[in-house]
């Protein structure tokens, strides 16, 4: 059990840090290949915070392990509005920019109902999720059509002014370009093996462990991310970066999950953790919105109710692993 908690730690640290290299090699590579700097920014930096969780689901589903998958994939979600905008909105009230409103938190609702109806059945099936891929596809072209024209939004994520702002050689970009992909496989497989180890131990479902230490660790890159654009004072990036990062979670990282190996879908996970996932994308439509009106802001006291929200929601899946371990 000490060295599954120990490979989790390390696969942790080793996949936060291979992110970040792979996501610089990335962009600087392919800046150095003539590929529009905007374009970097949307595809490659925009989801980069996401590769965490995209390698860690993409192999716990390539072991056998697709509860993990899907936990990891809902609980991240959960994760970022709950615990990460529920936070960030306490230490500072983030104001929420009239575009996030209009459009990707409406997509994100949405996407989070085409989700729900694909689990009814109680199976997310090859099809379901070549399905959610296909819907990625549409999205990532949209985003990207419109960033050409001049409208990229939050989507996007992090500015492509973030590529000019880290420049390296061709050799140094494809060097930890390479590196930062292997780090991810490796400690990818690192973090499920310890995942799916502790699982076994205590006698719970792979997917709690997905849902909290898996969940809460691959997050790590958005919390970094928001806690900076508080620093920054640049709050759109906040919102941004999370509904970027949902929407990457709910269709590609259960997509792809999906698609390398179908699953069989506990009834807890639609009515518990796909229920609580819709009500907070929901409740961050309604504290931007507002009772009465527009009003731009998510205050400090919307982000003490998501903080709770996330508190019990965690001690409730901690006390059936209390319970499981115990029986």
């Amino acid at each position: 059990m000490l060295m599954a908690f120990g490979a989790i730690a390390t696969g942790l640290v080793l996949l936060v840090w291979s992110a970040d290299k792979f996501v610089e090699g990335a962009a600087a590579t392919a800046k150095h290949l003539g590929m529009p700097t905007l374009l970097i920014g949307m595809v490659i930096i925009g989801f980069g915070t996401s590769a965490p969780e995209l390698a860690v689901s993409a192999m716990a589903a390539a072991d056998g392990n697709p509860g993990l998958a899907l936990g990891n994939g809902y609980g991240s979600n959960i994760t970022n509005i709950a615990l990460i905008v529920g936070l960030t909105a306490v230490i500072a009230p983030i104001a929420v920019h009239s575009q996030v409103i209009r459009k990707e938190l409406p997509l994100l609702v949405v996407l989070t109902l085409i989700a729900g109806v694909q689990l009814i059945d109680g199976e997310l099936t090859r099809l379901d999720g070549w399905v959610l891929l296909g819907v990625f596809a549409v999205v990532m072209g949209w985003s990207i059509f419109q960033g050409m024209k001049g409208n990229a939004d939050s989507l996007a994520g992090d500015t492509d002014a973030e590529v000019i702002a880290h420049p390296m050689p061709l050799k140094t970009a494809v060097m930890w370009l390479v590196i930062g992909l292997v780090l991810l496989v490796v400690s990818s497989r690192l973090l499920v093996w310890g995942a799916v180890t502790i699982a076994q131990s205590l006698g719970v479902s792979d997917l709690v462990i997905g849902l909290t230490i898996v969940a809460i660790g691959t997050s790590l890159p958005e919390l970094a991310s928001a806690l900076a654009a508080v620093k920054k004072n640049e709050h759109d990036l906040i919102l941004g970066n999370i509904l970027g990062s949902g929407i990457f979670n709910t269709l590609a990282v259960v997509g792809l999950a999906a698609a390398i190996k179908p699953m069989t879908v506990d009834p807890e996970v639609l009515y518990r953790d796909w229920t609580l996932m819709l009500a907070l994308t929901i409740g961050l439509l309604v504290m931007g919105f507002g009772l009465t009106g527009w009003r731009k802001v998510i205050s400090r006291v919307d982000g003490g109710v998501l903080l709770l929200v996330y508190l019990a929601y965690t001690g409730y899946l901690l006390s059936t692993v209390v319970a499981a371990s115990t029986a």
